[in-house]
Formats: structure tokens, sequence, C-alpha cells
């Protein structure tokens, strides 16, 4: 570039194809005692430079012809601290020139961005408010290494891709500007040129901390430090109530449709806190998890297709106003889980697809970067750099928003190269097999990593496989999740529900399967909004017979989930039996709490929640085979009975399902202890919308030996019902 005229360099500026504006722009030694500096004011009339300090007029600028660049020189030695005046036609303004300040990443930066293992990627990448050589403004960095010219673009530059070209740092491929005396509020994407100089479509920042409101798709810049949090006392105890003898109850829930104001309009998260944290807490919900809260452009996709990852999304309000919600929740001790999708991302023109020209975050063979299911792009997990992306964007949630648990989507799709696919649809690993071995390697490390920086917070893997040791540490050759969804239980369980009680007898394999592989895993028992959807109905509806005998049903299978081992999630409306389909684009149908049946159920989950918590045996071996005990499950009368232990001293609970309609009378029953009886859960009961059949409170044991135990007793079973006992002494 030295060998070209003054005026040539300029009119690469201008054209936007210089390939070092630092290079030009800013000031430069000429020689020992001669300063040239240019500045890009194109709009301007004119330009002069000015004392930083004084802010006296140095000296006027001259025009490069026909360019927007203007130039001086100056027979001094040293660069002076100065700032730019440019004359426009709507007035003056005086301002510090963006290229006259110094890199932002360090060398180490650059290293550790290139060999994939920056665990703090998110504090230098995107745009970030800082104090730069002294001047408070906005740092910008982007990933774009096949790209030939970056430029930020935003209101503050009338998205003129000449005026903040960026300094390409060739050691990492990232693309670096400071810009002075910028706040927070402004919009921005990139203007990327790829590697043949073909202008690309604007692009949203991946590391953007804020975004639009769709259908506007602009990165914003935000301050993310400066919450005043006060949970304190919460993420002090918060690893006892992520542990796996700690009951676990999540609410599930979808933001934008679980209450809507009477305009059928969004509530923003700071009515959420007010609402729905008190809501799940009067519940007895120890855990709220949010479907994907992650900026994304497609309603219809309910977040699961994000394109701002690390933007919480826009629909329901700000930066402050989300931290305001997490810290709500854990103010209220309730534990706050968000769903993660790091399996795959949307080809949005804005968004990550082709970002600088090449397939950089994903791969180049639609065999391996192409999910035909969603129309989606699947992340290229070899790449160092966008491991690395993923794994801070874990991190992220964790550390900014304090965050106490990812539960992680699709992971099947991640773990087999041919999810979904035909033969001759994929290609297979290096050792001819199926598995996805950058991506098992990926979840690994991450998993890891979160475990050693952010102890007490977890991760769920939704896995539909049998894939071994995905709630297994990663020192033993497990994938690291802290729990895994039990899609088997949910199916086979929900299959057996959805029979006639005639024919249920036949199938009772289907309610005890799920017990030869309860604790492989560290299960979670998912009732989510995947069983809600796409002509399934709404569990209630699964549900045979007349109106009391779907209830019925509903509240023997809830009884029975709970105390079943493994923690528990509900999605949001199963609480209270919504009767129809779930329907993202409107609220709960809440009035159907002014029916007894529906305010029934939700006073059972009430009930079950809370006795779940007060009852040990219910919890404490949730993921422990020495904490369950069948006592039958074979049987012409389908019921279902069982012993839940816990710690060694801790009372034991009893169980027992009748999933037909017919009660039995003085039905005997095997107890492992002599002495009283509780009867803390009766479904039947007539608080939940039963006929009221019992036990009076509870029973005493005798010393009949019975089912392969030493005691005994004779109780009534109502019809449809599960009851749940625990040993007084």
């Amino acid at each position: 570039m030295d060998k070209l005229s003054l005026q040539q360099q300029a009119q690469l500026i201008a054209d936007a194809q210089h390939p070092d504006p630092y290079a030009f722009l800013g000031a430069h030694k000429i020689n020992n005692s001669t300063i040239r500096i240019c500045a890009f004011c194109p709009d301007a009339k004119s330009v002069a430079i000015v004392d930083a300090n004084s802010g006296k007029q140095i000296r006027r600028l001259a025009a490069v012809k026909k360019t927007g660049v203007y130039s001086a020189e100056l027979k001094q030695a040293e660069i002076p601290a100065y700032q730019l005046k440019a004359v426009y036609p709507s007035g003056e303004h005086v301002f510090y020139d963006p290229y006259s300040f110094s890199p932002i990443l360090g060398d180490t930066d650059c290293h550790l961005i290139a060999e994939g293992n920056h665990q703090k990627l998110y504090n230098k990448l995107g745009a970030h408010l800082v104090d730069h050589q002294g001047v408070r403004g906005v740092s910008f960095a982007v990933w774009a290494p096949a790209a030939t010219a970056v430029s930020v673009v935003g209101d503050f530059n009338h998205w003129d891709g000449r005026k903040h070209l960026m300094r390409k740092r060739h050691e990492c491929g990232v693309w670096e500007i400071f810009v002075p005396e910028l706040q927070a509020g402004e919009h921005y994407k990139y203007e990327i040129k790829d590697q043949h100089g073909n202008l690309l479509p604007l692009k949203a920042d991946p590391f953007g901390f804020s975004a639009q409101f769709r259908p506007d798709t602009a990165s914003i810049v935000s301050q993310l430090e400066g919450f005043d949090w006060q949970d304190h006392n919460w993420l002090e105890k918060r690893a006892d109530k992520n542990a796996k003898d700690a009951p676990m109850s999540i609410y599930e829930v979808h933001l934008g449709s679980w209450k809507r104001t009477e305009q059928n309009h969004y509530l923003n998260y700071r009515q959420l806190a007010d609402e729905l944290i008190p809501y799940a807490k009067e519940l007895g919900f120890t855990h709220i998890q949010l479907m994907p809260i992650n900026e994304y452009p497609f309603d219809g996709s309910w977040g699961y297709q994000p394109v701002g990852l690390f933007a919480p999304t826009s629909r329901f309000g700000s930066v402050r106003d989300f931290q305001y919600f997490v810290d709500q929740c854990h103010q209220q001790d309730i534990g706050l889980l968000i769903d993660w999708v790091p399996g795959h991302f949307p080809t949005d023109a804005h968004g990550l697809g082709q970002f600088d020209g090449t397939a950089l975050y994903e791969h180049q063979d639609p065999r391996q970067g192409y999910h035909p299911d969603w129309n989606t792009l699947i992340y290229n997990y070899g790449r160092t750099e966008v491991s690395n992306f993923l794994r801070n964007n874990a991190a992220f949630w964790l550390e900014h928003y304090h965050i106490d648990g990812l539960r992680v989507d699709a992971v099947a799709s991640m773990l087999y190269l041919d999810y979904s696919r035909e033969e001759g649809e994929w290609i297979a690993n290096q050792y001819g097999g199926r598995e996805n071995l950058e991506a098992i390697e990926f979840l690994k490390r991450t998993n890891y990593e979160i475990g050693i920086n952010y102890a007490g917070t977890i991760t769920i893997a939704e896995e539909s496989t049998a894939f071994p040791k995905v709630s297994h540490p990663v020192k033993q050759d497990g994938l690291g999740f802290n729990y895994k969804w039990n899609m088997g239980w949910m199916h086979d369980t929900l299959q057996y529900m959805s029979r006639d009680p005639i024919y249920r007898q036949y199938h009772s394999s289907e309610m005890s399967f799920g017990l030869v592989y309860a604790f492989n895993e560290n299960f979670v028992l998912p009732l989510s909004h995947d069983e809600v959807v796409h002509g399934k109905g709404s569990i209630l509806a699964r549900m045979p017979g007349d109106t009391w005998q779907q209830f019925a049903n509903l509240r023997a299978y809830y009884a029975f989930m709970w105390a079943h081992p493994g923690k528990k999630l509900l999605f949001m409306g199963g609480e209270f039996a919504q009767g129809r389909e779930w329907n993202y684009e409107t609220g709960l149908d809440w009035h159907l709490l002014d029916i007894h049946w529906h305010k029934g159920v939700q006073q059972l989950i009430k009930d079950l929640n809370h006795t779940y918590q007060d009852t040990p045996a219910l919890h404490q071996k949730d993921c422990d085979g020495s904490g369950f005990c069948w006592l039958e499950h074979e049987n012409a009368d389908a019921i279902f009975s069982f012993i839940r232990y816990g710690e060694s001293g801790t009372p034991p609970a009893v169980v027992v399902c009748n999933f037909t309609a017919k009660p039995h009378q003085n039905y005997r029953i095997g107890l492992p202890k002599l002495g009283f009886y509780a009867e803390k859960i009766n479904t039947d009961g007539q608080m939940y919308g039963g006929s009221n059949q019992g036990n009076g409170g509870g029973l005493q044991a005798e010393r009949t030996p019975w089912q392969q135990q030493n005691y005994s007793a004779e109780i009534t079973i109502p019809p449809m019902a599960t009851v749940i006992f625990e040993f007084k002494g």
C-alpha cells in the first residue's frame, strides 16, 4: 500500500475497499519530523484538528478530491492527543478519531481465540461499553476470518459501511474497532465483504447482548454490568437445591403464552416476575424452566431456532428486566433453568449462516451441516473457534444472569451423524461409525468446564436414545450431564394411560419397564411441551372415559409420577388440566379454574409438590436403586404398589395405584415396618374432585407377612386413584 498515492488510498477508503484502513486513517509518522493525519468525513464541509486537552484548533485538513477523506501533515516528531472538528450543514461536531486508538484485543486474547480456548470470550467479542485510553465508548469485535472488509454500521453512522471500517487481527481472524463516545442503546450490525469483495447481507452480532424486537433484527449496545443482585443467599445454597438427593419439581414455561393481557399482548419480564414466580412458588415447584429465551426471529419456533444466543429476547423487555426476573426467582427460593440450543441454528440472512461468505459456523457439506427436519444449519463442533463460541455461550448465562442450569435441547440430534437421515445422506466418522465424535467431545468439555467453573449449577440432556452414560461424569467416560430426560418413561406411561382401563391389565409393563433402567442415569420425568402439540392434544385429552374418569385417571397418573423415582417436570397448563392443545399464540385457559374439576387438579399438584418435598423417602434416592422396591406390578386389577426409601433412618413411603374404575375394599399390601402409616395423598379426595373413598387418615401395620414384607395391612383402594402413605412409627 506504500506505493499507492494519497489519492489512490483515499479512493479505496471511499469505496470501502482499503485492506488496512488503520494503516491509512488516523495519525501516522511519515518520518522523524513529520506526521500525517487522515480522516474520512464524507458529509463534512470542512474538517480540522483540535487539541484534545485545550480544544484549541491546531490546523484544518485538506480535502482529498471527491473521496470524503481529509488530510494534513504536521511538522512535529510526536503524535499529539487530538480530536477532529467537522463542520456539517447541520452544525459543528467535535469528536475523537476512532483510528487514533490502539487495538482492543491483547496478544493473549488473540492467541486463545485462535486455539479455541478463550474462556471469557464474551468479555472481548461483541459490543462492550469500555474506557479505552481514557475515553468512554464502545469496543466492537467480531470473528470473520475470510472477510476482506468488515465495518460496524448503525444509527450512529447512518448505516454507512465506509465510516467505521474495522481493523483485522490476522492472527485470529477477528475484526475490531473502538468507537469513542458511543453509548448504550445504539442499534448496530456488521457490514461484511466476502473473500471476493462481494457485499453480504448485514449481520447481527453473534455476541450481541440485546436485539431489536422482530421483525427488526439489529443488535443493541447493552450494559450487562451494574445490576444490583440480591440473590447471595440463594447462590450459597444452590448446590443443595440442585443435588440428586434434593426434591426437584420443575415448572416448564413458554413466557409468551403462559399468560397475556386482555389485548393478547405479552407480559414483560417484570410483570412475569410479579405473577409467574409467586404462582410457581405457591404450587410448590422448586424450579422454573423457560423454553428458549435467546433472541429468535420466528415465533412459531418457540425459541428453538435462535439467532441471538447471547441476547434475552426483547419480546419481554430489556437486559435489566430479565436480570430482575432471575433475581426475583432466587429471592423467592425458586431455581431458574433455561433451554439451551447448541444443536442447530436458522438460515435467516442476518444470522450465522455463511457469516463471512464461507461456512464459518456450519459445515459446508449439507450431509453434515443441514438439518432436514427443521431446515436449519448444524454447528461445526470440530472447528475449535465454533466450539469455543458455544461453550462461552453456556458459561455466559450462568455467569452474567446467574442461571441455575441449562436444559440442552435435541442432544440425540447432536450425538448421531445419521439422525433423521437415510442411507447416503450422511457421512460416517473417521472410524466408519455413526457417532458424531466432535459433538460428543464438545458436550463433554462443556459439561466439564461448567462443573469446574460454576459449581452448583446443572445441565440436563433432552436425549431420547440409549446412548450410554449421558449423566455420568466425564472422568468416568460419561457425557457429564447432571440429569437426563426419561423420554422412554414418558412415552410408555402415556401410552398406558391412554388405553381403556379394561385392557390395561395386559400392558402393565408400560408402567413398570421404566424401573428396569431407572437408575442407569439420573433421570427427570418429563411431561413437557412436546407432549401437548402437533395434534397430540392435552395430557387430559389422552385419558379415556367420561369427564369424571378422565380427571380421575389424570390425578392417579400425576401422583404415580410424583411418587416414581426421578425428578419431576410439568409443562404449564398441565397443573390445572388444560383441555385443549397448547397454542403459543395465546395465553393459557385460566378461566378453567372456575370449574371444580380443574381447580381440584391444581390443588393436587400443589399437595403433591409439598408432599414430595416434605417426605424424604420420595426424593432422597430419586437416582439410587436402593430407594425403590416393588410390591406388585403385574395383576389383573391393574394395581401397582411399591415402597420408596430414603437415607438410613428416614421413614419409608408406600404407594398404591389403581388404574381401573373398580374400588377395592380390604386389599392387603405388604409393609416394611410395624406401626402407623399416615395417608398423605389420596387422589380420590373430595377436594380434588374424587369420590372421597379412603383409609380414615392412615392405616396400622399388622404382623402378617405379605409381598415379601414382614408386615401388612388391609386398605381401601379408591377407583382410578393413587394413595401415598408415610410411616410415622
